[in-house]
């Protein structure tokens, strides 16, 4: 409407201009101009031209200013989040669309392209469309739509510098594969959209890493499908991270690093598990949870998981001063506020886990619980001679809070574990374990939109002794764009307790590892 608009008036005002500068054919052939003459009317023309062109890219603008400035008193889209809006949640979450609130919830509404929020950057053309963060459109009609997108990236891995061997919970000696390739780390292929009604919302995808080629679970076909009651809640059912800590809360891959956390948050967290959940905003609050089988589905068949839902994660955050923290509350501020925004949250989550309900460690994305010495709780002999944990009850919970500001952020994680009610082969030395550890990251943008440095720190205070890591790198977005980065990477680790293939950790590892990534997403 508006661009039919603005062609209506650029054609009046190019012939009111056109007359008041004397561009009259008629008179022009009575003073019958010499060739001279007539170049020199058609440069002033020309001239005229580009100046009123310049007048209407000035008044679109301003109309484009005003339509801003009009969503924000509607939708109360505070200043520095307007790529927040409709943004997917990450991890599969897919955006919150805006449903008809004059229609009953399962009334089906005619399909309508939602209104762009400033900085959104849709860019539509004659095969589809393109929005940052949610990747091509394929199709839209009304009654539905297709999007695609793609997450992948190169990952050079140096390991070289590891010390060549630790000693594991048991008292073996353990030598370490000391890794130095290049690999086509991970590879995602997303669909997202809706079907029928604008409210019924997919996301499906397939997803695998080369890293770990010949393990289970190297291929995954997932996703999850959607109904959305509008921004405060859409509740689904399928594949998706358990909100065990900040970064399971949907917000990969906005991430300072490449695809891979700090060894306590990796060590504390779950995983991807399926069930039901709900997920939404009212105000100042965010909120997800999730109700599932176990703390992570991949590599696990349907014999093998619980019998019920018994798997519980919660996740509940507050952004006090601009109601927002970016776009899907990401790490580190490549948004640039000029505001102080700032976040407080929490998180907790209770699972029964035996044997059969916890993968092998080298599947894709997994977490599976181990003590801080690295040693998988369900091993033989793990809590004593010739003991055998076939079952354990996993709670955990930690608290995050973050502060950003002119492309800085500062933020901190506190996590907490306990692990009880070992049953099995005993008799067990101790019937209850508690560890902690935190992590803390800085991190600044030296050039908007383009470069980023970074450090991270985290210390896991641990029943079977304590490990710690240390973190520095930079981010370079080449075309000022999410879409592609450049990440080069340090990392100390002393006596990590995780690692497998997928990441540049090692369980038991002391040393540097180098890491160089070409990420690639949209």
């Amino acid at each position: 409407m508006w661009t039919t608009k603005r062609g209506v008036v650029a054609a009046v005002a190019l012939g009111a201009f056109a007359l008041a500068h004397g561009v009259r054919p008629s008179i022009a052939r009575a003073a019958d101009p010499t060739q001279k003459e007539l170049v020199e009317r058609l440069r002033k023309l020309e001239e005229n031209q580009a100046k009123l062109y310049e007048l209407m890219k000035e008044k679109d603008a301003r109309i484009d200013a005003l339509q801003a400035e009009v969503e924000r008193g509607k939708g109360h889209i505070p200043a520095g989040a307007e790529t927040q809006k409709g943004e997917a949640l990450g991890d599969g979450m897919p955006a919150a669309a805006a449903p008809a609130k004059e229609q009953g919830a399962l009334s089906t509404v005619q399909a309508a392209p939602a209104p762009s929020a400033p900085g959104e950057e849709v860019e539509e053309g004659p095969f589809g469309s393109y929005k940052q963060g949610r990747g091509f459109g394929f199709a839209r009609t009304e009654w539905g739509e297709v999007r695609f997108g793609i997450y992948t990236y190169v990952r050079y891995l140096n390991q070289k510098m590891l010390e060549d061997h630790y000693t594991n919970g048991l008292g073996q000696r353990v030598q370490i594969d000391q890794r130095e390739d290049l690999e086509l780390n991970k590879v995602k292929l997303e669909f997202r959209g809706w079907v029928i009604d604008p409210r019924f919302n997919y996301v499906l995808y397939s997803w695998t890493n080369n890293a770990a080629q010949g393990l289970g679970a190297q291929v995954v076909l997932g996703g999850n499908l959607n109904w959305v009651f509008g921004p405060a809640l859409t509740v689904g059912g399928g594949i998706l991270s358990l909100p065990t800590t900040r970064s399971t809360s949907g917000n990969f891959p906005y991430w300072l690093t490449v695809d891979h956390r700090t060894i306590a948050d990796e060590f504390f967290r779950g995983s991807y598990a399926q069930g039901f959940y709900g997920y939404g905003r009212k105000g100042d609050f965010g909120y997800y949870a999730m109700l599932a089988n176990n703390l992570s589905t991949l590599g696990v068949d349907a014999g093998q998981m619980d019998a019920d839902f018994t798997t519980v994660s919660a996740a509940l955050w507050w952004m006090p001063t601009t109601g927002e923290y970016g776009p899907r509350s990401g790490f580190g501020d490549y948004e640039w506020h000029e505001d102080v925004a700032t976040r407080l949250g929490a998180h907790f989550t209770f699972s029964p886990e035996d044997r059969q309900s916890q993968p092998d460690s080298e599947d894709i994305d997994n977490t599976q619980i181990r003590l801080s010495n690295g040693t998988i709780i369900f091993a033989p002999n793990a809590l004593g001679p010739d003991t055998r944990v076939n079952s354990v009850k996993y709670y955990m919970t930690d608290v995050d809070a973050g502060v950003k500001w002119r492309g800085m952020e500062l933020s901190g994680e506190y996590y907490v574990r306990w692990l009880q009610d070992f049953r099995g082969d005993g008799p067990f030395e101790v019937n209850r374990m508690f560890d902690h550890g935190l992590q803390a990251m800085a991190s600044a943008m030296v050039i908007p939109k383009t470069v980023q440095v970074y450090s991270m720190g985290s210390y896991i205070f641990g029943d079977f002794g304590d490990s710690w890591e240390a973190t520095a790198g930079l981010n370079w977005w080449i075309f000022r764009r999410r879409e592609l980065r450049v990440n080069l990477e340090y990392l100390y680790d002393h006596q990590s307790p995780i690692g497998y293939t997928a990441v540049p950790q090692q369980v038991g590892g002391t040393g540097s590892v180098l890491t160089a990534n070409l990420e690639m997403s949209f």
